[in-house]
């Protein structure tokens, strides 16, 4: 089965970020229909994916994890990951140059996906803390020292 071209183009953009990608058959007993993740690989059933976005939120549990968690056989995010991985998304998304709401789309985030994205594009929404403080992105305000140069949602690297 090939894949639809929105799931190509976020499969290659994940890989490109240093994040391995495998299209295999997955049960139903995933946390989001369609993706898990083990030992560091994001798996994404097509057939049963049901929003192309969700990948890159999934993507985004990995990149935000320290290389040593990142590579557990079960990936459990914390709180701050969890938040980390939302702004993360955001920024790939962005970086794709394709709507917000793609990522945040009406069936996910408890009803608050625009919320999230009016917060992201003001350089506020949660989990930017945690990029910055990463490393990975800067303040888009210039108000926090760091090391990362280019102000979120553009990215010095994809990965913690």
């Amino acid at each position: 089965m090939g894949l639809d071209p929105l799931t190509a183009q976020l499969i290659e953009f994940v890989r490109s970020a240093g994040i391995a990608v495998r299209t295999c058959p997955l049960d139903d007993t995933t946390f989001l229909p369609g993706l898990d993740i083990q030992s560091g690989t994001l798996l994404i059933d097509a057939a049963r994916l049901a929003y192309p976005g969700d990948i890159l939120h999934e993507a985004g549990h990995i990149a935000v994890a320290d290389a040593e968690r990142r590579m557990q056989p079960v990936l459990k995010p914390t709180k701050a990951e969890e938040m980390a991985a939302m702004a993360w998304s955001y920024a790939a998304i962005r970086h794709l140059n394709l709507p917000p709401d793609i990522v945040f789309h009406g069936h996910g985030y408890q009803q608050g996906n625009r919320a999230l994205i009016e917060a992201y594009r003001q350089g506020t929404g949660p989990g930017l803390p945690m990029l910055i403080w990463f490393g990975v992105t800067a303040c888009p305000h210039g108000r926090q020292p760091g090391d990362a140069s280019q102000p979120f949602p553009r990215m010095d690297r994809w990965l913690r």
